[in-house]
Parts: structure tokens; C-alpha cells; sequence
């Protein structure tokens, strides 16, 4: 929990609190569902907690931004950016239905209200966000046709609607097809090793 203060010192007692109990929820509910790994559930603050918020230093999504997590997993990085973003609305996809009923449960035993999921591939999710966020569920141009039509019109916030897209690694080759695509280094913003090859990689989509 620390670390969440460390780079986010400005975050409210009741955020506070719902960073807190996430360690504790989420051990309880892996013995049960498995959700995160053996070897990560006792790095959930690093290895996925802060990763997931990795992407809130590149964006501060505006007031009333809609969000759509796709392969959400346990909830990354869907619930912690939707913990940082009271005021914006969380649509956390997976096609898996057991790790949603984690989700779930961990955004109810909280009290997030701007958190909604759904069982399903994405592809069928017929509605439009303004961001579309995941963690290196495919390579890029698979993750393009998934979403295709799942990008707003209207821009709210300062950058372009897009995908907000946590990946690692040497991604030249994967990404060499997008002109407009923009990589951050997570090491220029976190200290840990763990960020050493992490990165936000952010690609505006057109509308429809």
C-alpha cells in the first residue's frame, strides 16, 4: 500500500481505504477462484495494482469518462483505475465468468458504484467508450479488430479517444503498422525493477 501512496500521495481516506482492502480480498479469493498468481498474490500492489495505474500517469480521465476493460481478469487494471476515477464509469468485459464474480465481489465489498461487468467476448459489447484499456490480452492488431466501433465520437477528455493498451517487452515489430502510436516507459514514472520493460502503449482510434 505504500507504493500506491508513493506516486499517488493525493488520493482521498475513503481511496485509501479501498486500495487497503484489496490485499485481503483479493488472498481470500484466490484460494477459492485463481485469479492472480501464486507468485504475484504477494506483489499484488506492484505487480498489479500500480501496473494497472501506470496508465492514470499518462491520462486523467475527465469527469464522466466512460472505460472499457477488456479481458479484465480479476479485475486489472479495470477496478484500481476505477477506485483513482470515482467520477468516471468502468465497463470490466471477460469471457471468463468465474473471475468476474471476483470482480464483482471486490467492487461490492468496497462500495465501487462506477463499476459494471459483463460475460461476453468483446466483440459483442454493442456500446461506445471513450478509452479502451486491457493488459497484453493479444498482439495489437488482433486487439484493433476486437474493439473496432467501440470508440466515442464525442472527446472529453485531452488527449484522443483511443486504446490505453499495458504491455512489455520489444513491441517494434508488433507495432510498427500504426503511425499515430505512442509508447510510455512505466520506468520513467515508477523506480521499481518490475517496470523496467513495462509500458502504456497509447493509440488514438477514429470514431466508428
Amino acid at each position: 500500500m505504500d507504493l500506491i501512496l508513493k506516486y499517488f500521495p493525493d488520493i482521498t481516506t475513503n481511496q485509501i481505504n479501498q486500495f487497503e482492502a484489496l490485499e485481503a480480498l483479493y488472498k481470500d479469493w484466490n484460494t477459492k477462484i485463481n485469479v492472480v498468481s501464486r507468485k504475484d498474490i504477494d506483489e499484488l500492489y506492484l505487480r498489479h495494482v500500480l501496473h494497472s495505474l501506470g496508465i492514470a500517469k499518462v491520462i486523467r480521465f475527465s469527469d464522466n469518462s466512460s472505460i472499457l476493460d477488456v479481458g479484465t481478469g480479476g479485475g486489472f487494471p479495470g477496478i484500481p483505475l476505477a477506485i483513482l476515477f470515482p467520477e468516471c464509469q468502468f465497463h470490466l468485459v471477460d469471457s471468463i465468468n468465474k473471475k468476474l464474480k471476483v470482480v464483482n465481489a471486490v467492487a461490492d465489498t468496497i462500495g465501487l458504484t462506477n463499476v459494471r461487468t459483463t460475460h461476453s467476448r468483446v466483440e459483442a459489447i454493442d456500446e461506445t467508450f471513450d478509452f479502451i484499456v486491457s493488459r497484453a490480452v493479444t498482439a495489437m492488431p488482433e486487439f484493433t479488430k476486437w474493439v473496432k466501433g467501440k470508440i466515442a465520437k464525442k472527446q472529453k477528455n485531452e488527449i484522443r479517444n483511443g486504446i490505453l493498451y499495458l504491455k512489455g517487452g520489444d513491441l517494434t515489430e508488433e507495432l510498427k503498422q500504426y503511425t499515430t502510436v505512442k509508447a510510455y516507459l512505466l520506468s520513467d514514472y515508477f523506480e521499481e525493477d518490475f517496470f523496467e520493460t513495462k509500458k502504456v502503449i497509447y493509440l488514438p482510434l477514429k470514431y466508428k
